[in-house]
């Protein structure tokens, strides 16, 4: 069974912005755009991030989450990533969706009213219980990055 996001408007927002959409069948990601009524566009110089409104806001079922993660057409043509990917968004946050973008490209790029400019995932979210203990030993133990070495 599909979890029910539901979506409201944020204030100001352009209601003709299309709402989170799957662009294919197989699709894991629905594609969330930029909503910047009042600007139009934003330019993000390189090595600068923003935070790009989406005018959306979510009510996620419990046990639940939204990843918001990088569409990598922007990634590879022009080096738009976003700085926490993926970002988290909680279950129990009903505030505006906002998508902090970076430009680790040479140039500026234009944020455009309406552009698609990341994806969001929903995905199932287990908590855990943490405690105080004695670890068990492993093979690999306390070795960090790199200690696996190269495969052949």
């Amino acid at each position: 069974m599909k979890p029910l996001i539901k979506i409201a408007w944020d204030v100001g927002a352009d209601r003709t912005i299309p709402l989170p959409a799957y662009a294919t069948e197989g699709a894991a990601g629905a594609d969330i755009c930029a909503n910047l009524p009042e600007q139009k566009s934003i330019i993000l110089p390189p090595r600068a991030r923003k935070l790009i409104a989406t005018g959306l806001r979510m009510e996620i079922p419990s046990g639940f989450e939204v990843q918001i993660r990088p569409r990598s057409g922007l990634a590879l043509k022009h080096g738009i990533a976003l700085v926490n990917a993926p970002g988290t968004i909680d279950s129990d946050y009903r505030g505006p969706v906002g998508v902090i973008l970076i430009n680790h490209g040479q140039e500026d790029f234009t944020i455009t009213h309406g552009m698609r400019i990341a994806q969001m995932v929903v995905a199932p979210v287990t908590m855990a219980s943490f405690a105080v203990d004695v670890l068990d030993d492993t093979a690999r133990g306390a070795g960090g990055f790199g200690s696996t070495g190269l495969s052949s």
